[in-house]
């Protein structure tokens, strides 16, 4: 299931479909853009962005390491990731999982093993924070004094 069928066929299946392997020999340098699911083996020194609007999963594996942003609405670490980490859907870590950076989750899984030296920010945190007050309403009983 290496990017065979059509892309209904492939934005149908499972989002832990693999339709690319990169192993573990391969060293790329600049900005890798993608959609589906890609499991990584290799070494980045740059980005790996989802393209806009395509589902997506990227997985890092345990001997996969990348130094730069990664984007995507999925991203599993089992490896080692230098930069930050922006997960519109789901940030998962395994237990072999280092990171060092900026973690953007929704949701986030940390098995125990995983390390992170850097931030874990919340993408609901920042909307609660700049969110207007809330004036009472006209029609609410006045506080007993």
């Amino acid at each position: 299931m290496l990017g065979f069928g059509t892309p209904k066929d492939r934005a149908a299946r499972a989002g832990d479909a693999v339709d690319t392997l990169i192993g573990p020999e391969v060293v790329l340098r600049g900005e890798l853009q993608f959609a589906g699911g890609l499991y990584f083996e290799g070494s980045l020194l740059g980005r790996a962005i989802a393209l806009e609007g395509r589902p997506a999963q990227l997985t890092i594996a345990a001997r996969g390491r990348v130094e730069g942003e990664v984007r995507a609405p999925v991203v599993v670490v089992h490896g080692h990731v230098v930069g930050d980490i922006h997960a519109g859907e789901r940030l998962e870590l395994g237990p072999g999982a280092r990171v060092e950076g900026r973690l953007h989750y929704s949701v986030l899984q940390i098995a125990a093993g995983a390390a992170v030296s850097g931030q874990l920010l919340h993408r609901g945190s920042e909307a609660v924070q700049a969110a207007p007050s809330v004036e009472p309403c006209s029609d609410a009983p006045a506080p007993a004094a």
